[in-house]
C-alpha cells in the first residue's frame, strides 16, 4: 500500500487543497468558547438581576424564612446558571456550530437547573417569590438561545470564509477522498477545511508502515493541518486506523473517522464499547404516539394562531388577488398527501385563470416535460400580484386550513401532483409516510434553485430524523428565508 498525495484531483476538490500558512488554528476554539462565556455572563446577570428589578422592584424585602436578600439569591443563581451552562458542555467545540445540538444542551441545564433550585428551596422551607423564579427562567433559556443563534451566525459565516474551522487531510481511497470531500464542500459551515489529500492505493496489500506514518505527518506540517480524516477504502483495516491515530501530536491533531452511514441525525447515532469494539447503534426511525400527538397538537395551536394573527393579512391578499383579474381568490389544486391519500391544496391565485392548461406547452417549450418537478422559468402565466405573492411565499397562507383539516402539516415535506409522484422510486416513497408540510427542509435550504435528486435527499432526510425541535428550527428559517427570499425565490 502507498501513501502518496493526490496528483490528479477532481474540480470540485481543487479549491479546498490550496495550502494556508495562517499559523496553529487551535487557539480559535478557546478564544470562542471565552467569548460564549461572557456572552452567556451577560445574559444571565440581565436576565436575573432584570427580573429581580420588575418583579420584586428596587425595594424589595428579604427571602422569608431565610436570613438573605433577593440580591444574595440572584447572584447566587447567576453563578449557578453559569456552572450548569459549563458542566452541561454547551461550550465544547464538538458542540458548537452544530446543528441543535447546542441549544439542547443550553435548555437542559438551564431546566434542570431551575428544577435542582426548586427542590432545594422547598426542602429548605425557603420561600422564593414564585413570580421572580418563574420569570427568570423562560426569559433566560430565551435570550440565552437567541445569543448563541447570533453568535453560530458569526460562526459560521466566519466558517464559510474558511476561518475558524479544522484544517483537515483526507486519508483513503479516491472514491472515499472525492465523496467526503465533496459532502464538505456542500456545508461549508460544518467547520471542516480540507486543506490536502492523501491516497491510499488498493493495489498492494501491505499494511500502514512507519514510512507511510512518516509521510503523512510531514504533509500535516506542510498544510498547517490540525485533523486526519480517514475516509476509508483502500486496504486500511482498524488496526491501520488505530496507528494513524498513535501518530498525531495528542492535544493539537485529532482523528476522524467518516462512518459511511449518510443522512443519519446524530440522536439516531449512539456509540458504546463492547469487548474493545466500538460499536455504533443507529436506531430505526420511528414515530411513537407521543411524538405524533405533540406534532398534531402543535400544527393545530399553530395554524389557529396563525390564522387569527394573519386575518387581516389574509383578506387584504384577497382583495389584491380579485383585482388582479378574473377567476377564483383561492386555486384549489390536487397534491398527493400522506400515504398517498390526495386533497385539494388551497393557495391563493397567482396565475391567470385557466393557467393549468397551459402547463404542458410551457414545459416542453423548455424542455422540461420529461422531467419531475415541474417548474417554469419566467412563467408567463404569473399575474404582477402573483410574482409578489410568490416571492414573499404569501400565496401559501391558505393552506393553513388544510393543516386545521389534518391534510398537511406546517412542517414536512412539499406535496406534489400526481404526474410528480410518478417519478419516485422506492425510497422517495418513503416521502409519503409523514404528513406533507407548508414548509419543509428543502424549502429553506435553497427553494426553486435546488435539483430533484437535492430535494428528496432533503425530504427523506426529514422523514428520517424528524423531531420537534427541528421543526421549531425550520419554522425559523422559514421565517428568515420569506422576510428575506434572495434570488431562489419563485
Amino acid at each position: 500500500m502507498d501513501l502518496a498525495t493526490s496528483s490528479v484531483v477532481s474540480p470540485p476538490l481543487t479549491q479546498s487543497l490550496t495550502p494556508s500558512r495562517s499559523g496553529r488554528r487551535r487557539t480559535w476554539q478557546l478564544r470562542y468558547a471565552r467569548l460564549l462565556t461572557v456572552i452567556d455572563a451577560l445574559v444571565v446577570v440581565m436576565t436575573v438581576f432584570g427580573t429581580q428589578l420588575v418583579w420584586l422592584g428596587p425595594d424589595h424585602s428579604g427571602v422569608s424564612a431565610a436570613p438573605i436578600d433577593y440580591t444574595t439569591v440572584s447572584a447566587v443563581l447567576c453563578f449557578a446558571w453559569l456552572a450548569a451552562l459549563t458542566l452541561w458542555g454547551t461550550r465544547l467545540p464538538r458542540v458548537v456550530g452544530h446543528g441543535v445540538a447546542e441549544h439542547r444542551l443550553v435548555i437542559a441545564a438551564s431546566f434542570q437547573l431551575f428544577g435542582l433550585v426548586a427542590m432545594a428551596a422547598y426542602l429548605a422551607g425557603i420561600d422564593l417569590s414564585r413570580g421572580y423564579f418563574l420569570l427568570s427562567l423562560p426569559v433566560g433559556t430565551v435570550a440565552l438561545l437567541s445569543a448563541r443563534s447570533a453568535a453560530r451566525s458569526w460562526l459560521v459565516a466566519r466558517r464559510r470564509k474558511g476561518d475558524l474551522s479544522a484544517r483537515v487531510v483526507l486519508v483513503g481511497s479516491p472514491e472515499e477522498n472525492a465523496r467526503v470531500a465533496g459532502e464538505i464542500l456542500r456545508q461549508p459551515g460544518v467547520g471542516l477545511t480540507v486543506v490536502g489529500v492523501h491516497t491510499v492505493d488498493t493495489e498492494d496489500g501491505q499494511s500502514w508502515t512507519d514510512s507511510h506514518a512518516r509521510r503523512l505527518r510531514r504533509r500535516l506540517v506542510e498544510l498547517d493541518a490540525d485533523s486526519v480524516l480517514v475516509t476509508g477504502g483502500g486496504n486500511l483495516d482498524a488496526h491501520d486506523i488505530r496507528r494513524i491515530g498513535w501518530g498525531l501530536e495528542p492535544g493539537r491533531q485529532h482523528l476522524i473517522v467518516a462512518v459511511n452511514l449518510t443522512d443519519v441525525a446524530g440522536p439516531r447515532i449512539h456509540t458504546r464499547p463492547v469487548a474493545g469494539l466500538p460499536l455504533v447503534h443507529v436506531e430505526t426511525p420511528q414515530y411513537s404516539t407521543r411524538q405524533r400527538v405533540l406534532k398534531r397538537a402543535f400544527d393545530i395551536v399553530g395554524a389557529a394562531l396563525l390564522l387569527i394573527a394573519l386575518s387581516p393579512v389574509l383578506l387584504a391578499l384577497a382583495a389584491l388577488v380579485r383585482l388582479s383579474g378574473p377567476g377564483p381568490i383561492l386555486y384549489r389544486q390536487e397534491r398527493v398527501g400522506q400515504g398517498g391519500v390526495r386533497f385539494g391544496m388551497l393557495k391563493f391565485r397567482s396565475m391567470v385563470d385557466g393557467a393549468d392548461t397551459r402547463l404542458s406547452e410551457l414545459l416542453a417549450a423548455q424542455g422540461r416535460d420529461g422531467t419531475p418537478l415541474f417548474k417554469v422559468d419566467n412563467d408567463p402565466r404569473v399575474t404582477p400580484i402573483g410574482k409578489i405573492l410568490r416571492r414573499y411565499s404569501l400565496d401559501e397562507i391558505p393552506q393553513l386550513f388544510n393543516v386545521l383539516r389534518g391534510q398537511m402539516s406546517l412542517v414536512g415535506p412539499r406535496p406534489q401532483r400526481d404526474a410528480e409522484v410518478a417519478f419516485y422510486d422506492d425510497d422517495a416513497r418513503r416521502r409519503l409516510i409523514v404528513r406533507p408540510g407548508m414548509s419543509g427542509l428543502w424549502q429553506v435550504s435553497g427553494r426553486s434553485a435546488l435539483s430533484w435528486e437535492d430535494a428528496i435527499r432533503l425530504d427523506l432526510f426529514y422523514v428520517e430524523n424528524w423531531s420537534f425541535v427541528g421543526d421549531i428550527v425550520i419554522l425559523l428559517r422559514t421565517v428568515r428565508a420569506v422576510v428575506a427570499p434572495g434570488d431562489t425565490a419563485h
